[in-house]
């Protein structure tokens, strides 16, 4: 059961009807679209935050929301024994380039696009420019393993059909994702973790660029930058696709963050009684600093 029908936020027929309460009692923790799901009154929109991404005109009151975010994690904890982790797209599960773009050594690829895995041609009513999609090594190993440690969320600056369309390749019966798929249009400007409905203290963010996560740094996996198609900052050397070739399965970017996530996932869940106390974010500075000795010691050896 998700943390939505837990809640009570879903449509369900088999659910005993509740009268509405006063709107002079009612926190107004829940709301649609403007009204409050409880009482029928209108709420101010200043003291909700919308979560249309999850549910169409869904609406969160800051104290509801707080208490929502840590009832997810205990659950999740304490039935699934799963963590939350929150995944960029573009360098890190894939690249994407315009198809104008390509270099005459690039041009192969588009004949191509069809007949391999990694390799899609995106098309689109929106946008009359044809984009050339191509998945990092391991993204469909990584994604297997990660979802049975974390509840994942996908979270790009890139549009919402963009995103679908990237779900189409990766995830296609949204096994991994669900509806946790946070676009520009819920969030053009930096990224949050107030989107993310889960305590900050058990969320793992995996992204190629530290900068967009301004308030929540201490929960990042900065991953290697995944560029495959000629970039301007490849100008110096040949690309993965001019020299056809690509990133290494087992030590590309997504094999090397997997095995930290793992190592995080233990951690957290080492001793049960402990679980209340246990953070991410003291994890992953602790991990930080003991590959920091090793890396010392061997290099003195």
């Amino acid at each position: 059961m998700s943390i939505l029908e837990t809640l009570s936020l879903e449509p369900n027929p088999k659910r005993q009807r509740i009268e509405p309460v006063s709107s002079t009692t009612c926190l107004h923790s829940f709301a649609r679209h403007g009204v409050c799901t409880f009482c029928n009154s209108l709420v101010d929109k200043r003291d909700v935050r919308s979560f249309d991404y999850l549910s169409d005109g869904l609406q969160i009151s800051h104290e509801a929301l707080a208490l929502t975010k840590r009832l997810a994690t205990k659950l999740s904890c304490l039935g699934e024994k799963k963590l939350h982790l929150v995944l960029d797209l573009d360098h890190t599960l894939l690249h994407t380039t315009s198809v104008p773009t390509l270099t005459e050594s690039e041009k192969y690829l588009i004949q191509e696009a069809g007949s391999r895995h990694d390799l899609c041609l995106l098309k689109s009513e929106e946008d009359p420019v044809e984009h050339l999609i191509k998945l990092r090594p391991f993204v469909h190993d990584f994604l297997k393993e990660a979802h049975k440690m974390f509840t994942m969320y996908v979270y790009t600056k890139g549009n919402r059909y963009y995103a679908e369309s990237v779900l189409e390749l990766i995830d296609p019966k949204r096994n991994y994702f669900g509806k946790r798929v946070i676009t520009r249009e819920e969030s053009p400007y930096m990224k949050t973790l107030d989107l993310v409905l889960a305590d900050e203290r058990g969320v793992v963010i995996v992204d190629d660029t530290r900068d967009v996560w301004p308030d929540h740094k201490s929960n990042l996996v900065e991953i290697s930058r995944y560029n495959y198609f000629r970039t301007r900052q490849s100008q110096c050397s040949k690309p993965y696709s001019e020299e056809r070739i690509d990133e290494s399965e087992c030590n590309g970017g997504l094999a090397n963050v997997l095995r930290l996530l793992k190592e995080v996932h233990c951690g957290f869940f080492r001793v049960k009684e402990e679980l209340e106390s246990k953070d991410v974010r003291w994890l992953l500075q602790e991990i930080e600093f003991n590959r920091g000795v090793l890396h010392e010691e061997s290099s003195i050896l």
